[in-house]
């Protein structure tokens, strides 16, 4: 076919023209991006807690403080408690025996001695020490009279007092020491001295004319000159030297006698070498340290005795001489070995004043 100009030109034209009219292909859009991954919030830290409370540290001197004041006071009630009961036991009965005892004459002091040891105005079961203790023996070797004037130095519980009061309340004189009755609350010498009192109380028909002279256990003073014919210390020595004191009570039985007085001690015998500093906080000290200490204080040893001496004490026990009876310190513990053992081995000694 014969295609003239003008026909191409018409065909050119209407390719252009189509070519015009139609958009260009539009190219597909790029797939967004992934999501960036969610990451998670960060765990809160956790709260502070509090720090526990150190708990303060145990002070061994405070708590044992604190063990001896509930102690002292369980004491002081089981004391009142039987100090009580034996104020009771004071009935008119027991109070005209009291008085029958102090009236009668006796030929001598071991007479009135004896005849107040089977009185019933002692304390139940001071008694059954008598055989250990041997007061009748004790006292007479000490020279007492119906008459004497005496000094007991620490009245303890009143095994001596009982004995000394009747004899002496007709013709002679007792004086007895006592800690302080109204001293601190805290202390256990609070506790001696309200023993003492409620001692003396219980009674006026047995003890109403015995002197009672408070002293101060580290500066102990009697206030008394010349005046005693005997002083007597039993089972107390011990303890002086412990709290530092001895020469200060030795000094003041030799101020307190008259020329030619005698004070009269029985004591824990230690072995003979025993170091007195050591052996004293057992309950004991060596008879040789005691005569020395004694005679360095102007006494002179006037005679010694045997009668408290007990050669089975081994004087080596684990709580001291208390260990044996009548404390009996361990209990039930062996208590039948210690029973057997008896009471300590005591020196009894009697020392005077020189004469002017």
């Amino acid at each position: 076919m014969h295609i003239t100009s003008r026909t191409l030109l018409f065909v050119l034209a209407g390719a252009l023209s189509a070519c015009a009219g139609s958009p260009p292909p539009v190219e597909s859009a790029p797939p967004p991006p992934p999501p960036a991954p969610t990451q998670a919030p960060p765990a809160a830290a956790p709260a502070a807690q509090p720090e526990a409370a150190t708990p303060p540290k145990a002070d061994p001197e405070a708590e044992k403080k604190q063990a001896e004041l509930a102690k002292l006071a369980e004491d002081m009630k089981a004391m009142e408690a039987k100090a009580d009961k034996e104020a009771a036991r004071f009935d008119d009965a027991l109070k005209a025996e009291v008085k029958a005892l102090i009236a009668a004459n006796y030929p001598s002091a071991g007479a009135a001695l004896r005849a107040a040891l089977k009185g019933k105005h002692r304390t139940p079961g001071n008694a059954d020490r008598d055989a250990a203790r041997h007061p009748v023996e004790n006292l007479e070797f000490f020279g007492l009279k119906q008459t004497s004037t005496v000094i007991e130095l620490g009245a303890g519980e009143g095994w001596y007092t009982e004995l000394l009061a009747p004899v002496l309340a007709k013709k002679g004189k007792l004086i007895i020491t006592a800690f302080d009755p109204n001293g601190p609350a805290d202390s256990r010498n609070t506790l001696y001295g309200k023993r003492v009192k409620r001692m003396i109380e219980k009674s006026p028909e047995l003890f109403g004319k015995v002197d009672v002279v408070v002293i101060d256990r580290d500066s102990p003073k009697l206030g008394i000159e010349g005046k005693a014919d005997l002083v007597i210390a039993i089972r107390e020595a011990h303890g002086w030297h412990r709290n530092g004191k001895f020469d200060a009570y030795v000094a003041e039985a030799f101020k307190a006698l008259k020329p030619g007085g005698v004070f009269g001690i029985v004591a824990h015998r230690a072995k003979p070498d025993a170091n007195p500093d050591e052996s004293a906080k057992q309950g004991y000290l060596p008879e040789a340290w005691v005569i020395q200490k004694v005679e360095s204080a102007g006494f002179k040893l006037g005679g010694k005795s045997e009668i408290n001496a007990n050669p089975k004490d081994t004087k080596d026990y684990p709580e001291g001489v208390w260990t044996l009876p009548p404390n009996f310190r361990l209990g039930d513990k062996d208590r039948a070995h210690y029973a057997a053992i008896g009471e300590s081995d005591r020196m009894t000694l009697k020392f005077v004043k020189p004469a002017r």
